[in-house]
């Protein structure tokens, strides 16, 4: 974390970087930062409200409430992991920290989903949501997966250099998480011998909470959320420790 302070310019300039050069010459550049999460919540508004037939009033903003987080989580995690293999040729020849390069891709990340919370205000309104006293939670809840994240992709990130198998597994492992957390359905239509299995899922308590906050304009729950932040305060430090266990032997792996 000291290293990260200290080398927080070359962060900013990186995370700026990142931002500028993922859309580099495509016609509408910038632009694809919103409309990536609003082609993905039509799509599966489509499939989910028409083919599938969920009956939920304003099913695609409920929906998005819980996209764009996800895409902050999952982009992050895809990829954050390859970070330190892509990041190599940097790594050998100055004398950088290693942890700068998985923190670059989550941050940029959490800026393209802080960028898309505009987008997400106009569709509440356009479907007559109004906002409330909840928004107060809202810096809790980022700050929350803000953690877990960067626990998480530190330590794929630093494993992915010696096994190069983790970046294959986790986007089968990815794809199986967006489907088991509460993002395509509200949490009352899973089975109740299910429902508790949410609790335990930190991104499904972090969608929920989302969801409450924009959509059902109310404060989270509180004690899951205390629970999904103590889980993510301990994959922070998990990952920070496999993440520095590791970090000697980047150079020599790649």
């Amino acid at each position: 974390l000291k290293e990260l302070i200290r080398y927080r310019a070359l962060v900013n300039s990186l995370v700026s970087k990142e931002i500028r050069v993922r859309y580099r010459g495509s016609v509408l550049g910038f632009v694809w930062t919103f409309l990536n999460p609003v082609l993905l919540m039509c799509v599966y508004a489509l499939v989910f409200s028409v083919y599938l037939r969920i009956e939920m009033e304003n099913y695609a903003v409920f929906m998005f409430c819980g996209l764009i987080p996800w895409i902050w989580f999952s982009s992050a995690a895809l990829e954050g992991v390859t970070s330190i293999v892509d990041g190599g040729g940097i790594l050998t020849r100055a004398m950088i920290p290693a942890q700068i390069f998985p923190t670059v891709r989550v941050l940029a990340n959490m800026v393209n989903f802080l960028l898309s919370l505009p987008m997400l205000v106009i569709f509440l309104a356009a479907f007559g949501i109004r906002l409330g006293w909840s928004l107060m939670a809202l810096p809790i809840v980022i700050a929350v997966q803000l953690l877990f994240t960067m626990g998480f992709v530190c330590a794929t990130s630093a494993l992915n250099v010696q096994f190069r198998d983790i970046r294959h597994l986790l986007a089968n492992i990815i794809t199986l998480w967006f489907f088991i957390s509460p993002i395509l359905y509200p949490v009352e239509m899973i089975p109740g011998q299910y429902r508790a299995l949410v609790h335990i899922n930190p991104m499904g308590v972090l969608v929920v909470s989302y969801q409450d906050i924009f959509f059902y304009n109310r404060m989270p729950g509180w004690d899951i959320l205390g629970a999904a932040a103590l889980f993510s305060f301990l994959t922070f430090m998990l990952g920070i420790w496999i993440f520095d266990r590791m970090r000697e032997s980047f150079a020599e792996e790649i």
